[in-house]
């Protein structure tokens, strides 16, 4: 019996050991699958020639010769990149489209730069919404993590992550190279960060209609009608007006010429 119940002390020992590895190893995991980079090919090593897997190269001008796109391949140790080299002034980037579902991401990428012009928007790590970017680089800049954090909605929502020298309506020129580019998804971004934006939020502010109610507007087009009517009708009188002097004018040359020749 006691021999039985030193088994049975054991195996109890063993299982709880058991229990306690196991939950050892989930908390460890945790964090590993919350710092997950969700972007494909994020670290640049697959690609051929100058494509790189998973990224799409893209320019507001695209015309031979305004900005060349490379891959650098990971070598001695060193890992992949990708460049931009914009020779006339352009809003250039490489960009991979993501689905992305509810919640807090933070959105980075390591940046180097050589000349970018320092009058416009740099080198930066955006989205093609409006304002949503990460801080810019200017000038030349040795290696320099760039990150924004972005709440993406209840019904989530498609995104394009850029790597980008320049922005929207702000064209320049110069040379830029990314590594190590990152999505991850957050619980919330950390205190104090100037760089969170609501992709809702800045939807809806950029696609909003005009503001007013049903009958303040039918009022402002009755207005615009009715001032229409009134500049139509004042162009016309004058015109209405000149036209029978006119008329009469030359029904009295014609008839001067008539008797000359009857003469």
């Amino acid at each position: 019996m006691r021999f039985c119940g030193g088994l049975a002390r054991l195996a109890a020992l063993s299982l709880l050991l058991l229990l306690v590895t196991l939950c050892l190893l989930l908390t460890r995991s945790i964090p590993a699958c919350a710092e997950e980079n969700l972007l494909h090919n994020g670290d640049f090593k697959v690609g051929s020639g100058d494509s790189v897997d998973g990224w799409q190269n893209d320019a507001w001008v695209q015309s031979p010769g305004t900005t060349d796109y490379h891959w650098i391949r990971p070598a001695d140790g060193q890992p992949g990149q990708v460049e931009l080299f914009t020779h006339k002034d352009n809003d250039a980037r490489w960009k991979q489209p993501m689905a992305l579902t509810p919640g807090w991401y933070e959105i980075s990428v390591e940046a180097r730069t050589e000349k970018v012009l320092p009058f416009f928007i740099g080198v930066s790590i955006s989205t093609l919404d409006n304002g949503v970017m990460s801080a810019d680089l200017r000038g030349d800049n040795d290696w320099h993590r760039l990150q924004f954090y972005l709440k993406v909605g209840p019904r989530g929502a498609d995104v394009d992550v850029c790597l980008r020298l320049g922005g929207y309506m702000n064209l320049t020129r110069g040379r830029a190279l990314f590594r190590d580019a990152r999505v991850v998804r957050i619980a919330v971004p950390p205190a104090g960060a100037d760089r969170a934006y609501d992709l809702d939020a800045v939807r809806k502010a950029q696609f909003a209609g005009p503001v007013g109610s049903p009958w303040s507007l039918a009022a402002t087009f009755a207005m615009l009608l009715a001032l229409a009517a009134f500049g139509w009708r004042l162009l016309g009188e004058p015109a209405a007006v000149i036209a029978k002097p006119v008329q009469a004018s030359i029904g009295k040359s014609a008839r001067k010429k008539i008797k000359a020749r009857g003469r």
